[in-house]
């Protein structure tokens, strides 16, 4: 199948959007022909980043260079990739994990991620090693944290690496690494929340999205992880909300494009229904909407790409 082009996308989305405006309900917010332009374009960046994770599991044998962090054509998504084509399933939901818990900034890349799983050049802290003694990896990293480059990313902007913070690092893997232990490992773990969630995609994401007991996960990280098993198959769900309660940028950008005004009392509940409506017209899915109507919001008449 060849994909059409970014610029028939987005002038197909537009089309939809200004189709929606008219005939189903009015989104003030893009009334201007720029902002609905830019907000059409949003939505093509996020489905294209959705579609990297098809196309990368798609394409034949990744190579284990991919998923070695002390190469520098180590790449965290393609990673996961080659460590599930080796059946080397709790190594690859590990990775998963790291990389939802420090995020991609365009800056620096996935520097952090490869630092700590790649034990600074000394070794790797590898699944089988990190469950074997959580409480080692908490000591290097209260040890060695000042050494550690790159950034978080931008979902993940309040973590830290210091000991003794609020968000620190090394308490969430712990945290994280003794919940999975006590189900008997990723595959049993997930395994479980599938059978007790149901076969509805919708029920099973929101189980992952509420089961993670790490501290510092509130409705984002959560929704990032979940999202992130479900694309690589480890979870066969599919996010059937936006999680609008606690939500800041998403929510803030719905009013804007539902009401014309990000302060607008609109509440989460209608918001949702009013988002349902869209994607009715779009089918694109909760998650491409959350985050290309969060990352519209931030400039909602000039297109800006956002990376991580």
């Amino acid at each position: 199948m060849k994909w059409p082009s970014r610029q028939q996308r987005k002038q197909q989305i537009s089309t939809q959007l200004l189709a929606h405006h008219q005939n189903v309900r009015p989104l003030p917010g893009i009334a201007n022909p720029a902002a609905r332009d830019t907000l059409a374009m949003q939505i093509v960046a996020s489905l294209r980043r959705e579609e990297y994770f098809q196309v990368i599991q798609r394409r034949g044998p990744v190579g284990a260079d991919r998923a070695n962090p002390h190469l520098d054509s180590f790449e965290a998504e393609q990673g996961v990739v080659h460590l599930l084509q080796q059946n080397a399933y709790d190594e690859a939901a590990w990775l998963v994990f790291l990389m939802v818990h420090l995020a991609k900034p365009s800056e620096s890349g996935w520097r952090r991620l490869r630092d700590i799983y790649g034990m600074l050049g000394q070794g790797r802290w590898t699944w089988a090693a990190v469950s074997a003694n959580p409480a080692a990896f908490e000591q290097w990293l209260a040890a060695n944290w000042r050494s550690i480059g790159g950034k978080f990313g931008n979902h993940r902007k309040y973590e830290s690496l210091e000991p003794g913070k609020q968000r620190a690092m090394g308490p969430a893997v712990v945290t994280y690494v003794n919940w999975v232990n006590a189900a008997g490992g990723h595959q049993a773990l997930f395994a479980q929340i599938v059978l007790n969630a149901g076969n509805d995609p919708h029920v099973i994401f929101d189980a992952f999205y509420r089961s993670l007991p790490v501290k510092g996960y509130g409705r984002l990280g959560r929704f990032d992880w979940a999202a992130m098993l479900s694309r690589y198959g480890f979870a066969p769900g599919e996010a059937g909300s936006a999680y609008l309660n606690t939500a800041t940028g998403p929510k803030g950008g719905m009013r804007l494009l539902f009401a014309g005004n990000k302060d607008a009392n609109v509440a989460p509940s209608t918001l949702q229904h009013w988002l349902d409506e869209l994607d009715a017209t779009l089918q694109v899915g909760m998650e491409v909407l959350e985050d290309s109507i969060c990352n519209w919001q931030k400039n909602p008449t000039v297109f800006e790409h956002f990376k991580g």
